[in-house]
């Protein structure tokens, strides 16, 4: 693939100035950019790393004198990171996938596929499946039966689609995830020590045996547009209703999504997070990695959890949390100060106590208290 940076610039919608009709076939960074690469050169920072480089090309931030960094061209990116989307969608070529269906390819007769799909090696589509158009799905991916992907999908290796899941247009799926696994749904026939726990936060009257019988998972998963899956991730079907995230929501890999949860449009969620079963998140959230959501809360729109945060308890709208358990931010860099102040407090503290004399720290000042001597 190559393009001239005429053809890069116009594609950003931005500025460019010097030889326009210079071709590169990658991107690179800067002290590592060969002469038919563009170097990405957004932040001042990096201008030192094309003197080590030999791009003749690169992408620079607005007011860069480019010229007297060698370069024989510049593209200038107001919003760097926004202009690599642009870039590396224009520079990606994506899988090497060959339209068509795979002559190892098992496909239920009963299933649809949709006109200019790609199907890889190994897949196996189920009884009554509906695969959109120009849909792409690389080898040894397994659709289970009813299942329905939408338009311009591209699902990789190893990926896993269970019964009756309803996915919208675009999706991209990394190798290895699983979509529609049962829901981690279990009860004693007795109220279990989980139970107890729960409503006394902590008493236990007795301790019993217990056994765990299945609640078996009914329903699916609902999937709207433009959403991507990372590798490795797993979402449960609902026990009754359905699994539903959202449209243009992008979650990472290793994330975990209970049976039952809802999750609203446009949200962020990455790696290692995990939200329990039953849970509802609302439009534009973003957990960062390792967050753990509990199990019937609701989380409102527009809230931002930091990493490792763990939420408990319901989050108003727009609300940034941070810690365990999940307190406001700024109250979370409180505690911490306060915390890292607590060795030297209890040095103060016990220089004070060598200076109270025995028997005024009510340590020594026993006596008779009317209790028959």
């Amino acid at each position: 693939m190559s393009h001239t940076i005429a053809e890069i610039a116009a594609a950003l919608g931005a500025e460019a100035e010097g030889a326009l009709e210079l071709v590169v076939t990658g991107a690179a960074e800067p002290q590592a950019a060969r002469p038919d690469q563009i170097a990405l050169a957004m932040d001042p920072r990096y201008a030192d790393g094309l003197a080590r480089g030999a791009a003749r090309a690169a992408v620079v931030w607005p007011g860069a004198d480019w010229r007297a960094m060698g370069l024989e061209a510049a593209i200038f990116a107001p919003r760097g990171r926004l202009a690599m989307a642009g870039l590396t969608r224009m520079l990606d070529p994506g899988p090497a996938l060959a339209q068509g269906i795979h002559a190892t390819a098992v496909i239920d007769g009963s299933a649809r596929i949709g006109v200019g799909a790609a199907i890889g090696p190994f897949v196996v589509i189920g009884p009554g499946a509906e695969i959109g158009a120009r849909a792409r799905i690389a080898s040894h991916v397994s659709i289970a039966e009813g299942a329905r992907i939408g338009e311009d999908a591209l699902i990789l290796q190893g990926a896993r689609i269970g019964a009756r899941v309803r996915i919208g247009a675009r999706f991209v799926c990394q190798p290895g995830a699983v979509i529609g696994s049962d829901g981690f749904s279990f009860v004693t026939p007795e109220k279990s020590g989980v139970e107890q726990i729960r409503q006394t936060l902590g008493h236990r009257d007795e301790i019993r045996a217990q056994s765990w019988t299945r609640i078996h998972s009914l329903g699916a998963v609902t999937i709207g547009d433009d959403v991507e899956i990372g590798a490795n991730t797993a979402i449960d079907r609902g026990t009754i209703r359905d699994t539903s995230i959202g449209r243009g929501t992008k979650i990472d890999n290793l994330v975990h999504i209970g049976h039952n949860v809802q999750i609203g449009e446009d949200c962020l969620l990455c790696g290692q997070t995990g939200v329990a079963g039953s849970s509802r998140i609302g439009d534009r959230v973003v957990l960062a990695g390792q967050c753990g959501v509990n199990d019937n809360i609701f989380i409102g729109d527009d809230v931002i959890c930091g990493g490792a945060t763990k939420v408990f308890t319901n989050a108003p709208a727009g609300r940034v949390l941070l810690g365990y358990p999940a307190v406001k931010m700024e109250s979370h860099v409180e505690i911490q100060k306060a915390l890292r102040r607590l060795p030297r407090l209890a040095g103060r503290v016990a220089a004070l106590e060598r200076l109270v004399p025995p028997g005024l720290d009510g340590e020594e000042s026993g006596g008779a208290r009317g209790d028959g001597d």
